[in-house]
């Protein structure tokens, strides 16, 4: 009896050694042929696998810096929940515009569609995600339907989106909130802040804005919005764009995670004893029921 439970929790170790080892070693490849050199993903994925639910991940860094290699532990966590893990870089600011930008994610997620089943991924159950930034381009695409239509895909393959910490979910606002703080502080203006990450024009402002998109019947997946409790500006975008997909009457769960910062809540995804990874798990369950 005992060695049969030695060697089922050898086993099990095993496992878990043999999906952390593929997780430290992702294989990266080209999205875009003859592209530039950040447009380029990793693909994450248990031996043996096929036809796996896919997670499609956006790295943050305020659009103008970070890595797709900046995972941490989210694809051990998500191997281990039965997913292929994919990690997208994308162009950067100042060097493109922000219309570039999203395009370059639309075009990682049309790779994603014709090529995941290579790797043992099913293209019609893909759960989309970021940090900060990439929380911002989650959203976005998982609402402005635009994007993946001028890459011939429909939302019928998203299976759920869980933005972390994002601070741009209606951009005239958060513009409107850190400018009008500068000046009543009689501090200077940014220079390269959303106001001219976003296009400097009012209008593009409202068109890259999540919460302008929000409708019913567009086939928006499920949202998961997590967000750190006690940052103002991030919790107030979390409950505002969080309102709207409720007002349209979409599934929605907004987390604000109490003595955590920016950095940590991402970070520590995963890991034990951290508190979001449970109410992600939870997430996750749902999306894959049929």
């Amino acid at each position: 009896m005992k060695s049969r439970v030695l060697s089922t929790l050898l086993g099990c170790c095993a496992t878990s050694l043999a999906i952390s080892a593929i997780a430290q070693e992702p294989k990266t490849l080209p999205y875009v042929e003859n592209g530039h050199a950040r447009h380029v993903l990793d693909i994450y994925a248990p031996a043996g696998a096929t036809n796996l639910p896919v997670v499609f991940w956006i790295h943050g860094g305020g659009w103008h810096t970070g890595d797709k290699a900046n995972v941490q532990e989210k694809p051990r966590y998500f191997l281990e929940k039965g997913f292929v893990f994919v990690s997208i870089n994308h162009r950067l600011l100042p060097e493109v515009v922000m219309e570039d930008l999203v395009g370059d994610v639309a075009k990682a997620f049309a790779w994603v569609q014709k090529h995941i089943a290579e790797y043992g991924g099913d293209p019609t159950r893909v759960l989309v995600g970021g940090h900060s930034s990439g929380a911002q381009l989650a959203a976005l695409l998982c609402t402005d339907d635009r994007w993946l239509k001028k890459e011939g895909i429909s939302f019928d393959v998203l299976i759920g989106c869980v933005p972390v910490d994002g601070d741009t979910y209606d951009i005239p606002a958060i513009i409107e909130v850190a400018e009008t703080r500068r000046r009543v502080h009689h501090e200077p203006q940014a220079s390269f802040g959303h106001r001219q990450k976003f296009g400097n024009d009012p209008a593009k402002h409202v068109d890259f804005s999540a919460v302008t998109h929000v409708a019913k019947d567009k086939g928006i997946p499920p949202f998961l919005i997590l967000h750190v409790a006690d940052h103002p500006d991030n919790a107030a975008q979390a409950r505002r764009f969080g309102s709207v997909l409720k007002e349209a009457g979409l599934p929605v769960t907004v987390h604000g995670q109490k003595e955590t910062n920016h950095t940590r809540i991402n970070a520590e995804i995963g890991t034990e004893g951290d508190p979001v990874t449970p109410v992600l798990s939870d997430f996750v369950a749902k999306c894959l029921k049929p």
